[in-house]
């Protein structure tokens, strides 16, 4: 998750440095391939442009009706795409939000990179700061995060250096997974191995999570214990990521060169190109919650799917 001014070396470093990937910024998959059966994309569909009016877009969450929000990071907007293909600016002044995610009360939880912080922004635009720092430390940036069904928040913290930081203190010096615990300000570390930890996303039973290491190219599988830790890690996916998303099935999306689609055991069983040199992250929404949106760079686009998202019935 990264913004306009280090756009093109953050694409190519995070492929040819980072993740090692040769060929990641303009490569082309063939879908060819991949067992018909098994693909998520809609026969015969391909992504269709929505906008590429932005600096650089991420963040996107869809709201229970299908509605979707993803954020302008360098001109810190939240944007809105509603379910009848109008495009709209939902929020100025986002505290340079990056990473969201709906919570069971409609408050969309947000990465708030301005202040290394998290927030709640309820429908009527209110923020309340949720969580400031570490133990007294500056976070490195809160990235990308994850609602537990039951309240508690999962995010990433790598550092990328921003050029609107100002906010003055110590900073932590580990890049980690942490928990929120519901109704609480501490987050707790529950993962400090991680090279570079980016994108996450949970199973829809609240059992699971993802963590994308976009520093060691790899994906992460946890299983979620009652008290909110973590444990069992196990590699998912010889991929990082810099966004994830899931669909009702188990399906995990996993973004950078286009979104690469991985069934619930680890297979590779579709692949979407997108014709941008970074493909930051994605959602599932729409009317009926079959529309795969995707924020790459100055663009948004959107493809429909055979499957549908969480959340659907």
């Amino acid at each position: 998750m990264h913004y306009k001014n280090v756009l093109f070396s953050i694409s190519c470093f995070i492929a040819f440095t980072m993740m090692s990937v040769k060929g990641l910024c303009f490569q082309t998959k063939d879908t060819s391939t991949f067992d018909k059966s098994e693909r998520v994309v809609a026969d015969g569909a391909t992504p269709k442009l929505i906008s590429k009016q932005f600096t650089f877009t991420e963040g996107p969450t869809a709201d229970k009706k299908g509605n979707i929000f993803f954020t302008d990071q360098p001109n810190d907007k939240i944007w809105k795409y509603d379910t009848d293909g109008k495009l709209s600016v939902f929020m100025d002044k986002t505290g340079r939000s990056n990473g969201m995610y709906f919570n069971k009360k409609g408050d969309l939880i947000s990465c708030a990179d301005e202040r290394n912080e998290i927030w709640a922004i309820d429908p009527e635009k209110k923020a309340t700061v949720l969580m400031s720092d570490f133990n007294g430390h500056l976070l490195n940036g809160p990235n990308d995060l994850w609602v537990h069904p039951k309240g508690g928040i999962y995010f990433t913290d790598p550092l990328y250096k921003r050029s609107w930081w100002t906010r003055e203190g110590e900073r932590v010096t580990n890049e980690r997974v942490y928990y929120l615990p519901k109704n609480t300000s501490e987050p707790i570390p529950v993962d400090s191995t991680i090279k570079k930890p980016n994108g996450i996303i949970g199973s829809p039973n609240g059992k699971e999570l993802f963590v994308a290491d976009i520093g060691g190219n790899k994906t992460y599988k946890y299983q979620i214990e009652r008290n909110g830790m973590l444990s069992n890690r196990q590699l998912f996916a010889e991929m990082g990521s810099d966004g994830i998303t899931i669909d009702k099935q188990g399906n995990l999306y996993l973004t950078g060169n286009g979104v690469t689609v991985f069934n619930k055991n680890g297979k590779k069983i579709d692949h979407i190109d997108i014709p941008e040199k970074w493909t930051a992250n994605v959602c599932i929404g729409g009317k009926n919650k079959n529309e795969l949106f995707i924020t790459a760079s100055q663009g948004v686009y959107i493809i429909p799917l055979k499957v549908k998202g969480v959340g659907s019935k």
